[in-house]
Formats: structure tokens, sequence, C-alpha cells
């Protein structure tokens, strides 16, 4: 039980791309979207910067500090960078490259939980493969997908393109869930 996931746990998420090798969930520069905080791409290291790559758990829906993470649970990612590198949104359209690939909208972190309030731009369903014991929770190592809540239709979070300098990957959402090479696969793991 110790092990599990919880909300307020602070994570990094690595990418599947290429045998796991697309990096990690990262903030990397200023957002040019209108009410976006910092652009998000992956980095070959979850701490590129300091905070850069932590994620905090938070629930929308009420959930208490160490209550248990369970796959389908609606979820929203804080980063840490200097302290609150905003929330994980989604924020503008897909690049026409990455459209061309079945991806929906562009990612970058918000200063607000929920940029659009209603909307869902920084609400994501999180679902793992599988965990052992096989009970809901999700643990660190378990490879999990993110399902963004916009208009309740926002895509898997993925990476798409190559990143800004410093970084590896860019990071958008999709309608698939593989569009390629376990681009929308992530997995927990503990700092």
């Amino acid at each position: 039980m110790a092990n599990e996931l919880k909300y307020g746990d602070k994570i990094h998420l690595q990418n599947g791309y290429n045998s796991w090798t697309g990096g990690y969930l990262d903030t990397n520069g200023h957002s040019s979207d209108s009410g976006g905080k910092y652009a998000v791409s992956t980095a070959a290291s979850p701490t590129r910067g300091e905070g850069t790559g932590t994620w905090e758990i938070l629930s929308p829906t009420g959930k208490a500090a160490g209550t248990p993470v369970v796959s389908g649970d609606v979820i929203q990612l804080r980063n840490l960078y200097g302290g609150d590198g905003g929330y994980l949104d989604t924020n503008g359209h897909a690049s026409t490259d990455q459209r061309n690939a079945g991806a929906k909208f562009n990612v970058s972190t918000s200063k607000d939980k929920d940029r659009a309030p209603g909307s869902g731009t920084g609400r994501w369903r999180i679902t793992a493969r599988t965990s052992t014991p096989a009970d809901g929770s999700i643990r660190p190592g378990d490879v999990i997908h993110l399902w963004n809540l916009y208009a309740d239709n926002g895509g898997f979070l993925e990476t798409n393109g190559g990143g800004p300098a410093g970084g590896a990957y860019d990071v958008c959402t999709n309608a698939y869930s593989n569009r390629a090479q376990d681009v929308a696969d992530w997995k927990v793991q503990r700092p």
C-alpha cells in the first residue's frame, strides 16, 4: 500500500517514444499562447532545470492529499519550476505538421488550474495499462495515458516533433493513443 501514487505526490513522467527515449515531461521557455505560462516539451533529464521536470498531482474533484490515485481519476498536474511553473494545460491548436498526424491541441502550462473555467483545459484523465497488484491504484513504474478533458475530447498527451533548445521533443495532444512508437505512453517515476 505504501508504494501507491497519492494526491500531493511529486512525480517525473518519462515518455515511451522509441523504447523510452522520448525524454521527461518538462517546462522550457515562456509560452506564446494567450493565458499560457511556460512552454511544455520533453527533456533528456527529469532535472534539466530545478523543478522543470517535476509535477505535483492534484485533485480537481476534491480528493484529499494522501488519497491514492486510481486509474480513471481526473487529475491536474502542477509544475514545480520556480515553486510554481503552472498547471499542465491545452492551449491553442497543434502545429500543421502535428495535425497532419492526428494531433489536436498545443500543450503549455497556465497560471490557473483551469485556464478556461468549466472547459477542462487543465484536467486530465489518468489511466494505467496495469499495476501490481491489480487493485485500480497507480504505482511508480506503471505506464499511463493522460487524456485531456477540454470539451470532453482534448486528446492524449504525446510527443510530436522536435523540441526547443535544451529540449528533446515537442508535446501536444492527439486523437490516437498510439500514433507511432508509444509516443502517448508515460512512465510514472518518483524524484
